[in-house]
């Protein structure tokens, strides 16, 4: 098979990348647990922040996701990602606000896709210190 033969396969599958990176960065702002859930493939796995016991389960993910999306309010900017293989790496910020208090962070996230587009892995880098209160 030459280079070309395979670029179309890889496209495709970067593109499903870029789409699903960019559908979770807006369902954290606005989505449910279950919506941000429904990106990760069955036996999807999250671990934020790395170093924190894995969640392994759809309940368990979409009980992680929940506690933002019932946030007051909460926005999400996208500054950067990078897509290789099935691998995307991306740092955005989330604005979170609760009980008159805001607070921001700046993960960067690791994301393994099958070949589907569905999230296999997603692990966060971010320490407790990197949270600021507004």
């Amino acid at each position: 098979m030459t280079v070309e033969q395979e670029s179309p396969a890889q496209d495709s599958l970067e593109d499903k990348i870029a789409v699903a990176v960019d559908a979770y960065v807006e369902l954290v702002a606005s989505g449910t647990g279950e919506q941000i859930a429904d990106l990760f493939a069955a036996d999807g796995t999250v671990e934020d922040p790395i170093g924190t016991p894995v969640r392994t389960t759809r309940d368990e993910i979409v009980e992680f996701y929940n506690v933002i999306a019932n946030m007051d309010t909460r926005t999400t900017v996208l500054n950067w990602k990078k897509i290789a293989g099935d691998t995307a790496v991306f740092e955005f910020v989330l604005t979170t606000g609760t009980a008159g208090m805001n607070f921001e962070i700046t993960p960067v996230d690791i994301m393994v896709f099958d070949a589907e587009g569905k999230i296999t892995s997603m692990r966060a880098v971010w320490q407790p210190s990197d949270l600021k209160q507004l």
